[in-house]
């Protein structure tokens, strides 16, 4: 893909996630923006109001099939009524997208977490039919873990891969860090969009288990804070410690108003988390490159 169409289309639809890519090594940047993408794009399919349920799920089914059968060029581009020109343009570049992620030296590993996303976005649409109660515990869990907590084990493991020096404790372990961490940013994503999914037939979760789940929200981003703590500090610290840095804040909006419909950080705020956000590039590194 034209790396200028491809910045184009990150910053359309990546927002907080383009700003975390330019500071990645370039080695990151190009097998993260090509996934987010293509994850957003089967989200956009997922989400679809122009579209049926049942024809929803089979464009999934069929992206998963394709996966699944290594023929990532098969994919004819698929549009709609209702989509946006951002929207419509994503869903065009798809083609492009899947030859380009065909080619990438880390395409096997991309492959397994565009695959595990996309089970949870199928299992969503399996899941909220007419009148669904809300998720169980479990099945909050275990779809956090296939969306989000998935995310977070291959950044892991890409960092091990192009710029190893940068993990301070064991893969396995910080392996693990990440999953918690992608499960908490995940979680409170959930609890300050509730409202909005409720409208869409989708209950995340119980109104009754707020409590309980601000609480298990805390925990996962303190796995968050053990992780950053074993990166070697630079621009990969900083990309990673943005969306906490963002979670945090928003996650004590929504438990000092809990019946706001959705809470949002105000765009100075996070300009000012932006600009702290730097200070990890300036603070004592190892002399690795890649920080």
């Amino acid at each position: 893909m034209d790396p200028n169409r491809l910045r184009g289309l990150l910053a359309a639809h990546a927002r907080t996630f383009a700003l975390t890519l330019r500071v990645l090594p370039a080695s990151l940047r190009e097998p993260l923006g090509i996934t987010y993408l293509l994850a957003r794009a089967s989200d956009t399919i997922a989400d679809a109001p122009g579209l049926a349920p049942d024809r929803r799920l089979t464009l999934l089914e069929n992206l998963a099939a394709l996966l699944h059968g290594n023929d990532l060029r098969a994919w004819c581009p698929v549009t709609w009524d209702g989509l946006s020109q951002s929207e419509r343009e994503l869903m065009l570049a798809m083609p492009a997208l899947l030859a380009s992620m065909d080619a990438l030296v880390d395409r096997d590993m991309l492959v397994v977490l565009w695959q595990t996303i996309l089970q949870g976005q199928i299992f969503d649409l399996q899941r909220f039919g007419p009148g669904a109660n809300p998720l169980t515990p479990q099945e909050l869990n275990h779809y956090c873990s296939l969306v989000a907590g998935s995310v977070g084990a291959a950044w892991t493991d890409l960092i091990a891969r192009h710029c190893p020096r940068i993990l301070l404790r064991p893969q396995k372990e910080m392996r693990d860090l990440a999953v918690e961490y992608g499960k908490g940013l995940q979680l409170v994503n959930i609890l300050r969009d509730r409202s909005a999914d409720r409208l869409l037939g989708r209950g995340y979760v119980n109104e009754g288990d707020l409590a309980s789940l601000f609480g298990q929200a805390a925990e996962s981003l303190r796995s968050g804070e053990v992780y950053l703590a074993g990166l070697s500090p630079g621009r990969i610290l900083m990309a990673s410690a943005l969306p906490l840095d963002l979670a945090l804040p928003t996650l004590r909006l929504i438990m000092e108003a809990p019946g706001i419909p959705c809470v949002k950080i105000p765009r100075r705020r996070v300009r000012l988390i932006l600009l702290r956000s730097t200070a990890s590039l300036w603070l004592p590194r190892r002399p690795d490159p890649a920080s």
